[in-house]
This record gives C-alpha cells, sequence and structure tokens, in this order.
C-alpha cells in the first residue's frame, strides 16, 4: 500500500509557529507531528509514502530522510514556492512517475485512529475512489458530508444549510483515490483543490464513503494540538528502533 501525505500548506491557524516551522514538524508530545503519521502508517502495512511538499519542505526533507527510521520508502515532491492547491500537488506527483494505480491520501495534519487494511478492501484494493466518513454533527468542525448506503451523496464545505441537507457526516482526513481520477480532472501544472474531484466522482455515482466511528485528530489548530496530546499521553506508543 502506498499514501500521499499533502504536506505542503502554509499553516495559517496555526500563525506565528508556522512562520518558521512546517505545520508538518510541530512538535507533539516531544515528537515532530509527522513522526506519529509515519510511525501510524508503517504500523498499518504502508510501504511507500509520498511527501508533497511546500511551505519549508526543506525541513520536512531533512527530518524524515529515506524513511528508513519508520520502516518506510519515503520520495518527497516539491511544489516549492509556487502551491498548487491538494489536488495540484497530486498532479504533479502523478506527473513525476511516482504513484501507484491507487493509493491513500493523508491529510499533512490529521492523525486517524483507525484500521487501514479494512479502508483498503472497501476500495477494492485501490481500484475505486474512497471518501472516509465520520459520523459529526457539527461537534469537532462543520459537517460537509452527506452519506448514506456506502456512498457519499454530496461534499460541500461552508454550507450554512447544512443540517437542513442532511450533512452529519465530516471529511474524516483519509482518502483513496487513483491515478485516473485525478488525471482526468486536473491538468498538468494546473492549480486545482480536491474538493472538485470529488464532486465530479460524486456526480457519477463514483465516490464510496466508509464510515470510521473513532473521532478524528488534528493539529490544524491549537485545541486541536492539545487534544492530540491529551490522546498521545492515554494511549502512549512504543519506541522506534
Amino acid at each position: 500500500m502506498q499514501c500521499l501525505i499533502l504536506a505542503g500548506g502554509l499553516g495559517t491557524r496555526m500563525k506565528p509557529m508556522t512562520d518558521r516551522l512546517p505545520k508538518a514538524l510541530i512538535p507533539v508530545a516531544g515528537q515532530p507531528f509527522v513522526h506519529y503519521q509515519l510511525k501510524w502508517l508503517a504500523g498499518q502495512g504502508v510501504r511507500r509514502v509520498v511527501l508533497a511538499l511546500g511551505h519549508l519542505g526543506d525541513h520536512i526533507r531533512d527530518f524524515v530522510g529515506d524513511g528508513r527510521r519508520w520502516g518506510l520508502e519515503i520520495t518527497c515532491i516539491d511544489e516549492g514556492d509556487r502551491l498548487r492547491g491538494t489536488a495540484g500537488a497530486i498532479r504533479l506527483a502523478i506527473d513525476e512517475g511516482v504513484m501507484d494505480k491507487g493509493f491513500f491520501v493523508l491529510y499533512g495534519d490529521s492523525f486517524l485512529p483507525i484500521e487501514l487494511a479494512l479502508v483498503w478492501r472497501a476500495s477494492q484494493r485501490g481500484e475505486r475512489p474512497l471518501m472516509c466518513v465520520y459520523r459529526n454533527d457539527g461537534r469537532w468542525d462543520e459537517s460537509n458530508v452527506v452519506y448514506r448506503d456506502g456512498r457519499v451523496e454530496l461534499y460541500e464545505k461552508g454550507r450554512d444549510d447544512a443540517a437542513a441537507l442532511g450533512m452529519r457526516h465530516i471529511d474524516y482526513g483519509l482518502s483513496v483515490l487513483t491515478r485516473d481520477a485525478v488525471a482526468d480532472q486536473v491538468p498538468t501544472g494546473a492549480t486545482a483543490d480536491l474538493d472538485a474531484v470529488f464532486q465530479h466522482l460524486i456526480q457519477g455515482g463514483g465516490l464510496l464513503g466508509f464510515e470510521v466511528f473513532e473521532r478524528f485528530h488534528e493539529i490544524g489548530s491549537a485545541q486541536g494540538l492539545a487534544d492530540l496530546e491529551a490522546y498521545l499521553a492515554a494511549n502512549p506508543e512504543p519506541p522506534v528502533d
């Protein structure tokens, strides 16, 4: 299994810390955040990771190296100063020839305590695009997904009428995508977000959903960082050899 981590963002909600430090390297319980993501991925059977870098990307590259510390093979692709959006970054990785036919996509600020093998099987081992969703009901962030019978029927952020539309779930921060699904919608060199790719898949009835029942953790806000540190204190990880 392969996972692409979107780690190129500016981390604007965590300023001024992210003026000098990429979000992936924000300290969490004494370790850079990306350490926990990589340790989790390796423990779930992922062997190849692609890091999509941008803002202060050299700092991340220097920390992760070749990935051997975590038992991973890590490849970095770098947008430089021209950030292309979430889908644009994935298209860049595809064009550089480093992506499998099907792969996981993980947001660079998400820590997700779930079993990846179940998600992979639900996507027919990377053959079908899939979004993990969580029954949120507006608790941790604004709900943005209508999920029914194993499919995502509607996905849109920032809707004032989310509850009226039946949006009870939220994008969990983990998806399975295919090279074709991205390449069909995002031209080489384009700036584009994953929202548009997901919308196209939904309109064609081709976006599966996988409901998760364990809340997500993230470091996109001070409260999210505090919650993750509390979670890790209650669920300590074994040391890395």
